[in-house]
């Protein structure tokens, strides 16, 4: 029987190369199946539906007969609440202003500049520890660990914790997939019970800054005394599982699939090696051509409204798949081309409007960090396999290994 179109971009069958999917799906500006979600791939439509405040973040505005595979349980008193990417203002630009008083400008405005010679040890720790280069995992090796060691030193998460935090991590991302063969009741109760676990986990550390504050962000959030007031416990523990998960996972897979990409791209990996101010433009043009979140589910619409003819009524489950807004042809030239020269790369690879992401400053300059000296200190890199295994998450899509080797390793 054909798989329709909804089956096959979930399919994890296709998540080597969903691109042609998507080229499809771009035929029909919005596409619907019978009880399912609307979803969006064109570029100027989900630009357009990213800043419309009549679209929510929030699940509680989900129609109560929706068949959206993404669709959650109720939020159950004493639960983790959801982190402030799934509310919708006041309450978003409350809590994600309190958070970026320790992380960004105006009031912490070297905070993420400041980790440049931080970035650059742990990079060349990383590389140094490789061990044998004729047969790496990119990911176990350096792509993981790299993003995670970050994250837990911006928090003040003990690194050492990492092989405990990573199954509720793991379980979290897991959620996101929204694989409609998947056991959504199981599934849901794994999700509740790794979110309890972490809370309880934050819990510890944040008691301990309160009594010990130290220069992280989990210190600063936990005795913040801005004009937004403190937030609640249960507000800082959420956002504190938000900033720990999302910190890491999303950046593995830019790292990953960046070096992927370089490794199908050779010249523009000896351009890199040679000059490694070219990161810049390439991790912009990587976040458009291999974006690590492929799609935003469970957008809401609090109105009827319309898109390109179609009404998508109050309610309705709305997907955006950035991935394929990416490689609209009505948008960019060529679009399935690798092209770190390309003039004006407005993607939309770290979302766009309120929800945008908040980290993406320090993914920017972990993936440049991470791809120049990869480039550079890596004696002709090869694939050993591809295309490699992928995860089975169609939302965080990379790989779940990257097996490479390479001739030796430049000190």
């Amino acid at each position: 029987m054909t798989q329709s179109l909804l089956h096959r971009i979930l399919d994890p069958a296709n998540r080597a190369d969903p691109y042609p999917i998507y080229e499809e799906l771009r035929r029909t500006p919005v596409h619907h199946e019978a009880d399912g979600p609307y979803i969006v791939g064109t570029y100027y439509e989900i630009r357009s539906l990213l800043h419309d405040p009549r679209i929510s973040s929030d699940a509680r505005n989900l129609a109560s007969n929706t068949a959206d595979p993404l669709a959650e349980a109720p939020h159950e008193e004493g639960a983790l609440p959801p982190g402030f990417l799934k509310l919708d203002p006041p309450e978003h630009d409350r809590l994600r202003r309190m958070t970026n008083r320790p992380f960004g400008p105006p009031h912490s405005p070297h905070r993420v500049d400041g980790m440049r010679p931080e970035l650059h040890d742990i990079v060349a720790g990383l590389i140094d520890g490789i061990g044998d280069p004729a047969r790496i995992d990119l990911v176990d090796q350096f792509s993981y660990p790299f993003p995670v060691t970050v994250i837990c030193r911006l928090l003040g998460v003990p690194r050492d914790d990492e092989a405990r935090f990573h199954i509720w991590a793991d379980t979290l991302a897991a959620s996101l997939d929204p694989n409609p063969d998947a056991d959504s009741a199981a599934r849901s109760k794994g999700a509740h019970d790794a979110r309890m676990q972490l809370g309880m986990y934050l819990a510890g550390l944040i008691e301990e800054r309160r009594k010990n504050p130290g220069d992280d962000m989990l210190s600063q959030l936990a005795t913040a005394k801005g004009e937004d007031g403190p937030m609640s416990t249960m507000e800082l523990l959420s956002t504190a599982a938000l900033l720990l998960i999302a910190g890491h996972e999303t950046t593995v897979n830019l790292i990953t699939n960046g070096m992927l990409t370089l490794l199908r791209n050779p010249d523009v990996l000896q351009r890199l090696r040679s000059d490694p101010r070219l990161a810049v433009p390439i991790v912009e043009e990587l976040l458009r051509f291999e974006p690590p979140v492929q799609l935003l589910p469970q957008r809401i619409p609090l109105a009827d409204i319309e898109v390109r003819g179609v009404t998508i009524p109050k309610g309705a489950p709305i997907w955006l798949v950035l991935a394929s807004g990416n490689r609209d042809p009505r948008r960019f030239t060529d679009p399935d081309r690798f092209d770190p020269d390309r003039p004006d790369i407005q993607h939309l690879g770290l979302g766009s409007g309120i929800h945008s992401c908040f980290g993406a400053p320090l993914a920017r300059l972990e993936a440049q960090f991470a791809l120049a000296e990869l480039a550079r200190r890596l004696e002709n890199p090869r694939l050993l396999q591809d295309p490699p295994p992928y995860r089975q998450n169609a939302v965080l899509r990379g790989p779940r290994h990257l097996h490479i080797g390479c001739d030796g390793i430049r000190p």
